[in-house]
């Protein structure tokens, strides 16, 4: 089969298509036959072996421990394990699997029974494809290091990428106010997701404006934490979610002793993957809730470029890739 991989980190070019064997799942896994996968900003992370806690967290010390790439996909299931007892043949499912190997960039993926779920009827592969990573870690920062509650004022810092999209959305769901950061020519879009204000970055800085929220969720930061802070209003809550390395590790290190020192709560978040989660984002996609905004599509053959894009901060929202045709 056809796949992606990197065996060295570096830029776009270390990623080579190459001829593969399929993959055979284990007792409690599925093999799945990938119709569409999705690039993320953890892709090039991991692709770059950059910030060096990458590395750390088990991608390899000077090289990739695992040549396969890619974290999200929708597609078919082809076979089962022995163990497995909730999917069969023919499923259309989706899911994320950054803890289970990864490996979404290729024509087959094997992937942990628990760490996929049914698509709901309707959602073409190319949309639940784009969902998974980012909309469960959109999730989780709200909801459970957010602890949002209805009526809240809550800005999303970033608003225009993968995860910020999702947020905004989820937000407005959860019967929040929401204020969505981004760039002049994306302010259409993320009104258009429902956001009640929105905020140009290039014009205006968002922690001087003398508005205060109940909760900031930064999926751009690339301020300083101690910034950022300015924002809030009086037992609020900032969610540093993704960003560049300075803000990344004073959420990390200095988190813990604002909020200790502080009435307001300062996390550095890590998404959790987990099938729960991912079943509450397939029902919000059911329901129409959400919905992924997908930037453009690529064909496996150019996973690099699309990284590139993705990278360059051009995107709003998802960028897609196809690897097998159909709907």
């Amino acid at each position: 089969m056809k796949a992606i991989v990197h065996t060295a980190y570096g830029p776009p070019d270390v990623l080579e298509l190459r001829d593969v064997d399929r993959p055979t799942p284990g007792a409690e896994e599925v093999l799945v036959r990938v119709r569409a996968a999705s690039v993320n900003a953890a892709d090039w992370h991991v692709m770059r072996g950059t910030p060096f806690l990458v590395r750390l967290m088990g991608y390899g010390l000077r090289a990739p421990s695992n040549p396969l790439f890619g974290a999200d996909l929708a597609g078919e299931v082809e076979a089962v394990g022995s163990d497995v007892t909730g999917f069969r043949p023919g499923d259309a499912v989706f899911g994320d699997l950054t803890d289970c190997g990864r490996g979404s960039f290729a024509e087959y993926a094997v992937a942990a029974e628990d760490a996929v779920v049914p698509i709901p009827d309707g959602v073409p592969f190319a949309e639940a494809a784009a969902t998974p990573l980012a909309a469960v870690t959109a999730l989780q920062a709200l909801r459970d290091e957010g602890q949002i509650t209805e009526g809240e004022r809550v800005l999303v810092n970033g608003a225009s990428g993968g995860v910020g999209t999702f947020a905004v959305q989820l937000a407005r769901h959860y019967g929040a106010t929401v204020t969505g950061v981004c760039s002049t020519e994306k302010l259409d879009a993320v009104r258009a997701l429902g956001a009640d204000a929105v905020v140009d970055y290039t014009e205006v800085d968002y922690t001087e404006t003398g508005e205060r929220y109940d909760l900031v969720i930064d999926a751009g930061g690339y301020r300083s934490v101690l910034d950022s802070r300015r924002a809030l209003a009086p037992g609020g809550r900032y969610v540093f979610v993704g960003g560049a390395l300075g803000p990344t590790l004073q959420a990390m290190a200095l988190g813990p002793l604002l909020t200790r020192l502080g009435d307001s709560t300062v996390t550095g978040f890590v998404a959790e993957p987990n099938a729960a989660d991912l079943q509450v984002i397939a029902d919000r996609l059911a329901s129409g809730d959400i919905e992924p905004v997908l930037d453009r599509h690529y064909p496996l053959a150019e996973v690099p470029e699309a990284i590139e894009y993705l990278e360059a901060g051009q995107a709003t929202g998802k960028v897609g890739i196809t690897v097998t045709p159909g709907e």
